[in-house]
């Protein structure tokens, strides 16, 4: 909570007009008056300068690795609430989000929940996660780039992870779409620690598998 209070602080004059354009990107459901790459790229510029205000550096490797066609997935860890802000200030092409239902009311988080179409899903609702899976799925599908959480929930072990969940990976081998792993070290200390030291974290985005490499495999 330190590093989200100094982020604010240091950014206060702003954020007036920040939430003003983001709250309109939001609303702007049926008139369309912005591209979902222009929202993307003004919420992108805002992560990017909170991140520096917050005294977070993002170390990043694998660029490359990404696929030059939009409707893949990207597979990562997940260690806490800073992850989407490392995923935000280095992918450059958009990407919609899966995401714990218990945070898709909170101030902000819900206008750029709405602004960029992220997905909320119940866990505890079979039946309400597998719509969630097969509307990814349509999605990517459709060419949009999604990121699940592989662990499901995020580990609170530092840089170990958690088991993956076999229904995570529903959404690629109905899509047919390429996985792109992904790993996140040392993302779980900007919000998790009680400090505003500098610090840094990586993110490593490896060489995709393709369909036709998992095919014939379960998701577990």
């Amino acid at each position: 909570m330190k590093r989200i209070l100094l982020m604010v602080l240091k950014l206060l004059g702003h954020v007036p007009v920040w939430f003003w354009r983001i709250c309109s990107f939001a609303k702007d459901t049926e008139e369309q008056r912005y591209s979902i790459e222009e929202k993307y790229n003004y919420i992108r510029e805002i992560a990017i300068k909170a991140n520096k205000a917050g005294r977070v550096t993002i170390v990043s490797s694998g660029e490359e690795n990404l696929p030059e066609e939009d409707g893949y997935i990207l597979y990562p860890n997940h260690q806490g609430m800073f992850d989407v802000l490392a995923f935000l200030e280095t992918m450059k092409r958009p990407f919609s989000l899966v995401f714990k239902q218990e945070v898709k009311d909170i101030i902000l988080l819900k206008q750029i929940r709405e602004a960029l179409h992220y997905i909320p899903m119940d866990r505890s609702d079979m039946k309400q996660s597998m719509k969630v899976i097969l509307e990814a799925s349509n999605r990517v599908k459709a060419g949009e780039n999604f990121l699940i959480f592989a662990e499901g929930t995020r580990s609170r072990n530092g840089n170990e992870t958690l088991p993956f969940k076999a229904g995570a990976f529903k959404a690629a081998t109905r899509a047919k779409a390429p996985i792109v792993p992904v790993a996140l070290l040392d993302s779980y200390a900007p919000f998790d620690r009680s400090t505003t030291e500098p610090v840094t974290v990586q993110i490593h985005y490896m060489k995709p598998m393709y369909y036709e490499e998992y095919a014939g495999m379960k998701t577990t």
